[in-house]
């Protein structure tokens, strides 16, 4: 058997290719967008991706279904709840798919959402262990999946987790307890709250570690995964809907075009965003004005998600050389406009200074000498509610950045702003999506709320 994790640092996203020697076949489970890494395996392999199977319909990235598809000729498949714009399987639960000495079995696991699979991996036909299961986003390693994402589509909170307490225990912990699992998502991610950065981890040690399966009620049960779950960013519901749905497929080889000064200018009056993928300390010294900055060293295309509403026409401004990069990496949450990049941006500015902007960054003491002078200071945090919860500084409003486009109204754009996180990172993301957005006065805290806290602590 070969068996490979692919796993996406800047999603906490793995996907994995099972493939069957004896037969030459194989199989890939929740691929990503920019498919090419599945592709040289099944060619070093000497192997035929025969199948592509989605456990669900993702929200935090695109899928890969319709690239591999189009470039194999592999078939999709869904749970049979699944229901697809595009030609799809539908898996049954309980059916076994035979690569060889291979077999997969389905396990319906909803909870996570209705058409929820799980994939569990027999080496041979006649093993009593599995070697694995692929759990999806039904159970990740030291949490469970959220039952809340689709509280907006009618179906509720408490019903899917309901259902995801019944698979967890009627289909996933009745496995062995050496059977690895193999989940989705890893720490970071906003499918749960307590993911480990471990990417693997088995039945056993879960059945000992994992919170959401120690003994507990169905009630209790539903109460504890409900709560404390993070602000999920906005375009979760646009890439859930866009995973059903017949799209344009992905070029990941060409780079975008080429764009002069006067063409970008021309292309944010007509409501294009330039996103600067540089670090803010590269950013904040010298940009264009009205950028929006979110580094690529983070969580770019989530952070990306959180602040451009999708659809929106997009100019790449990055270090040398890295623009193919922001646009495969905008792609994989289903970000597809972009429609050139501005190269040189220092020289660019140099020529040009008029069309130049410098980013105010405030230290500690100069946030505290705000905070006594300036008596219409609007104090924003950034940061998610499980971060807010160890402290705030006093007076902040607490927007999480992940919604901070659709909540935007809730601030004066004629206030001066000091807008913090807890580094520093994703506090230079939302004071440049603020001053896009018309606010004239925004500056951001360098270091973030933790240097707040070490300058306050006691000597």
């Amino acid at each position: 058997m070969i068996f490979e994790q692919h796993y996406l640092d800047c999603l906490s996203q793995a996907s994995y290719f099972i493939g069957d020697e004896s037969s030459g076949r194989a199989v890939v489970v929740d691929p990503r967008r920019d498919v090419a890494p599945y592709l040289e395996t099944a060619t070093e392999h000497n192997m035929t991706i025969e199948l592509v199977i989605e456990t669900h319909f993702h929200a935090d990235f695109l899928s890969g279904h319709l690239e591999l598809a189009n470039q194999t000729g592999a078939a999709i498949a869904f749970g049979d709840k699944g229901e697809t714009e595009f030609e799809s399987r539908k898996l049954a639960d309980g059916e076994r798919i035979e690569l060889g000495e291979i077999v997969l079995e389905i396990r319906h696991t909803p909870g996570h959402t209705p058409e929820s699979i799980s994939v569990v991996v027999y080496e041979h036909a006649d093993d009593t262990i599995p070697f694995g299961v692929l759990t999806g986003d039904a159970l990740f390693i030291g949490d469970v999946g959220r039952p809340d994402l689709l509280s907006s589509k009618g179906v509720t909170k408490e019903h899917l987790a309901g259902q995801l307490y019944d698979s967890l225990h009627n289909q996933l912990m009745t496995l062995p307890d050496e059977t690895r699992v193999y989940p989705a998502h890893g720490a970071g991610s906003a499918c749960g709250k307590n993911l480990s950065t471990d990417t693997w981890s088995t039945i056993g040690a879960q059945r000992k570690s994992n919170y959401a399966v120690a003994p507990m009620t169905k009630e209790e049960f539903i109460g504890v995964v409900t709560e404390g779950q993070t602000a999920p960013p906005a375009y979760f519901s646009y890439d859930a809907g866009l995973n059903r749905e017949l799209r344009e497929l992905l070029d990941e080889a060409t780079p975008p075009v080429v764009m002069t000064i006067e063409e970008v200018l021309a292309a944010q009056a007509n409501g294009a965003v330039v996103l600067d993928t540089r670090a803010p300390d590269a950013f904040a010294p010298g940009h264009l004005k009205n950028s929006v900055n979110v580094g690529m060293a983070g969580r770019f295309s989530e952070y990306t998600g959180g602040v451009i509403t999708p659809g929106t026409a997009m100019v790449i401004v990055a270090d040398e050389g890295q623009e193919l990069e922001a646009k495969n990496r905008l792609a994989r949450i289903g970000f597809d406009n972009v429609i050139g990049h501005l190269p040189h941006i220092e020289a660019v500015l140099e020529e040009h200074p008029q069309h130049a902007h410098r980013s105010s960054r405030l230290d500690v003491d100069g946030l505290v000498n705000a905070l006594a002078t300036v008596p219409e200071l609007q104090l924003v945090d950034i940061r998610q509610p499980g971060e807010t919860a160890n402290g705030i500084i006093d007076g902040a409003h607490l927007i999480p950045l992940t919604q901070l486009n659709e909540r935007l109204g809730e601030l004066d754009p004629a206030k001066p702003t000091a807008v913090y996180c807890a580094g520093g990172y994703r506090s230079s993301i939302a004071a440049s999506r603020m001053i896009d957005a018309g606010f004239g006065d925004v500056s951001d805290l360098l270091g973030g709320y933790g240097a707040w806290v070490s300058a306050h602590q006691p000597a």
